[in-house]
């Protein structure tokens, strides 16, 4: 949602506007089922009808949608050169880097093994197939709650696991996951293995009364997410979570390079404010180039 609502900024500024993209427009957002949370649809709309829309306004702006993926972004004299993976390389004046998060993965044995296999990281795409099961949510953000809520739809039971004390998520999610009989959610527990044989049949949970295998179909994961910034750590210094720092504009030390939405330092992480990190990083980026002598 920020590099296509900075394309859109960027365009009806007069910037001459591409957007490379590696996958369809709205990225993470194309698999939630229900956006609550984002003004202006007081019933909710579905990611994957939300982020085209916005393609298509931005589109419809006059930005051009350019297919690659971004290796990396470097200094080209007065310019900075992307370099996508395809072979592709564009120059501009600025580059607004809103290549988001990849979903974190817990790091245990047997979660790549049965990555597809009954792990999943998308509720609404595999909800369906645990119609009347059992299956496991890890986490306590936003996130992991949302998508506890949406797999109730499909299945039996939802157990939540969340190893800290209390859950991260708004309380108006935290107030819904009260009120769904079909969620168990299980405090100071921490899956340590995924257990199965051709798929998965359970996870091995951790907590203060021991370990125990908890018999589950599916294990759904959303504990936070890893920053896409690894295309410009040359050029600027990332904290230690991989975030790009940036000022009150969304610039960032390397001049002409702007970062916008959970790619940068102390970002919000909520679409709305990504959508807002996109149109303050294109107002900026104009107001650069046009105080350049080119």
């Amino acid at each position: 949602m920020a590099g296509l609502t900075a394309g859109i900024y960027a365009a009806r500024h007069g910037l001459s506007t591409a957007i490379v993209e590696q996958m369809m427009a709205g990225a993470q957002i194309i698999n939630l089922e229900r956006i609550e949370n984002f003004p202006g649809f007081p019933q909710g709309i579905a990611g994957y009808e939300l982020g085209p829309a916005t393609q298509e306004q931005a589109m419809n702006a006059g930005v051009e949608m350019l297919m690659d993926t971004v290796a990396s972004v470097s200094s080209d004299g007065d310019h900075l050169r992307v370099a996508g993976e395809g072979g592709g390389s564009y120059l501009g004046k600025a580059v607004i880097m809103a290549a988001g998060s990849t979903l974190r993965t817990l790091g245990i044995p047997g979660e790549e093994e049965y990555l597809g296999r009954g792990v999943s990281h998308c509720a609404s795409c595999d909800g369906p197939l645990y119609m009347g099961q059992t299956v496991a949510v890890v986490g306590g953000g936003d996130s992991a709650a949302d998508e506890a809520l949406t797999l109730t739809e499909y299945t039996e039971r939802v157990i939540l696991f969340h190893r800290g004390d209390s859950l991260d998520a708004q309380q108006a999610l935290q107030d819904r996951l009260a009120g769904q009989p079909k969620v168990e959610v299980r405090y100071n527990a921490e899956v340590v293995e995924v257990v199965g044989e051709d798929t998965v049949t359970g996870v091995r949970v951790r907590s203060a009364d021991g370990e125990n295998v908890e018999p589950v179909g599916g294990l759904f994961v959303y504990v936070g997410l890893e920053p896409n910034s690894s295309a410009v750590s040359d050029l600027v210094t990332l904290d230690n979570a991989g975030h790009i720092p940036v000022g009150l504009s969304m610039e960032t030390p390397q001049p002409g390079l702007f970062a916008a939405g959970d790619i940068r330092q102390q970002s919000a992480a909520q679409l709305v404010a990504s959508a807002g990190d996109g149109a303050t990083a294109a107002i900026a980026a104009h107001r650069y180039i046009r105080s350049r002598d080119w």
